[in-house]
């Protein structure tokens, strides 16, 4: 046991990243395919959650454009008339060294739920995987704001 505080402490006191921290991930995150930024943050108990905060305008159907965007695609017929903007799609990860493992990413454009990963890349980008089974895609995401 006391090999094990020892390395923590020493680990600790030469910057060493011991576990992921929410605060890692947090921030607005603009997707890989540029059509959305979401605003990752603090869940309340120390994991990270990603909610929906911008959809551009022009990747959505015309007859999308002046509608409130919903979650109709959602298989609960409940809850197809939430609104996309502040929909929670990222949710449930645990720690797993310097990466969030075990969440949850929903898609509302298919409105499937797949198994998902996080991490911070070394030059500040997002890898975002989402998994069903042992097949798994990989997105980067980049540092946005709200505001451009």
């Amino acid at each position: 046991m006391r090999k094990f505080i020892f390395a923590i402490g020493l680990a600790t006191s030469l910057g060493l990243p011991v576990f992921a921290s929410p605060h890692d991930v947090e921030g607005v995150w603009l997707t890989q395919s540029g059509t959305s930024k979401v605003i990752i943050e603090d869940c309340g108990d120390g994991t990270p959650c990603g909610r929906i905060g911008w959809i551009d305008p022009d990747s959505l159907a015309p007859a999308d454009r002046d509608s409130i965007l919903t979650d109709r695609n959602n298989p609960d017929p409940d809850m197809q008339q939430q609104t996309l903007i502040g929909l929670v799609i990222l949710r449930d990860f645990r720690r797993g060294g310097k990466r969030w493992k075990r969440g949850k990413i929903y898609d509302p454009e298919s409105g499937k739920t797949y198994g998902s990963g996080i991490s911070l890349n070394e030059d500040g980008t997002l890898n975002l995987k989402g998994c069903i089974g042992p097949f798994c895609q990989t997105q980067i995401w980049t540092r946005a704001t709200l505001d451009d």
